[in-house]
């Protein structure tokens, strides 16, 4: 059921049987870790909503029958059906997106549907909810479009280079929005290139990482867009779990701690926060966050490590440059470091090994 290389370190500090998250998307890759991670530490209730376009069964099959767990087949296009899902929840991770930027390219009119109309539903239920906590939702490193900028920080953002951006670009703008208006602080975790177990790589829209493993497995030539240079900020997939874990805990753990330590204060004087909380930034707007390594890795390096791992020399094809993809991407995670207590314990060399490894399991039959 829990794959024994992860989530052996906790990334919170009160009881999660007190609490009840639901994870849109929670079939897909990083939302089923999301969840494996809750269910591994005893949530009290984990409901997932997913329509397994995007997402797969196999993902959370392990779950299904157990007393905390619920999935709900669902799409998050249907305002209902959202409503439905964040009734008597604490918390939303909202994951739930069509990514890929070659399938906004082919598809712009669905990716928009799903990311736009679908995000704006959850943002609108969430709103209404009396119950909810905190709302973290899957951004996307993409908002930093055409930006030459290395390396990446929130506020100096470019212009989109594709539908994808554009679509997880007006899901910040509408959180901002959403903040201001009507007081719902989320937060936005900008996703690098995420990598990691239960990510799919027969799907058409893979992420290079799983392509690049299965053809070393197969012992085949992968392609490579472009020649090779290309670099990017891999993100082991527990670091966007501890993110994720983190962000929706903040206020919880923060206040949970200030009753512990000085009880609560029922007068109209207010209780002078102690200096040893989790974050001594109160939420108090929509934030976005970087959710990465602060590294950079190029594509060529990435080669080289799967040779070592499998024992194989394999070179790769080069193929043409890919519409819509920047050369080069590196985050500053300085704001999620300093206002999450985010430490990526995860370095791109360790998980690829834990995923290679992974993947051989998946495909050794």
């Amino acid at each position: 059921m829990f794959n024994p290389k992860l989530y052996n370190t906790p990334y919170h500090t009160t009881d999660l049987y007190k609490f009840k998250f639901l994870v849109t998307g929670g079939a897909g890759f990083i939302g089923s870790n999301i969840v494996e991670y809750l269910i591994k530490y005893n949530a009290g209730h984990v409901r997932v909503l997913d329509n397994l376009s995007n997402g797969y069964f196999e993902n959370i099959k392990d779950f299904m029958g157990l007393p905390n767990f619920e999935f709900i087949l669902g799409d998050i296009r249907n305002l209902e059906t959202c409503k439905k899902a964040v009734e008597g929840m604490d918390f939303v991770s909202h994951q739930a997106a069509l990514g890929s930027v070659p399938r906004s390219i082919a598809d712009p009119i669905t990716s928009n549907d799903v990311n736009v109309k679908g995000f704006l539903n959850m943002l609108t239920v969430v709103k209404d909810a009396p119950n909810i906590k905190q709302m973290v939702y899957a951004a996307s490193s993409s908002t930093y479009g055409d930006s030459p900028t290395l390396p990446k920080v929130e506020g100096n953002e470019g212009n989109p280079l594709s539908p994808y951006a554009v679509t997880k670009l007006v899901n910040e703008l509408y959180a901002d929005v959403y903040s201001k208006v009507y007081g719902l602080h989320a937060i936005g975790l900008r996703y690098f290139n995420v990598f990691g177990p239960k990510q799919n790589p027969n799907n058409p829209y893979a992420a290079v990482i799983p392509i690049f493993c299965k053809a070393f497995i197969e012992g085949k030539q992968p392609t490579i867009n472009g020649d090779g240079l290309t670099s990017r900020d891999f993100t082991f997939v527990e670091n966007a779990v501890q993110a994720n874990i983190k962000a929706m805990l903040i206020g919880v753990e923060e206040s949970l701690e200030v009753r512990e330590l000085g009880g609560l204060n029922t007068s109209n004087q207010q209780t002078s926060k102690p200096t040893n909380v989790i974050n001594p930034n109160p939420l108090q707007k929509h934030e976005v966050f970087n959710m990465a390594c602060g590294d950079q890795v190029t594509l060529n390096e990435m080669i080289d490590i799967l040779n070592q791992l499998s024992g194989q020399q394999i070179k790769p094809i080069y193929g043409p440059e890919r519409k819509g993809d920047v050369k080069h991407s590196k985050a500053s995670i300085d704001k999620i470091s300093n206002f999450l207590n985010y430490e990526p314990l995860f370095r791109f060399q360790k998980g690829l090994e834990i995923v290679f490894e992974w993947y051989n399991e998946q495909f050794s039959y």
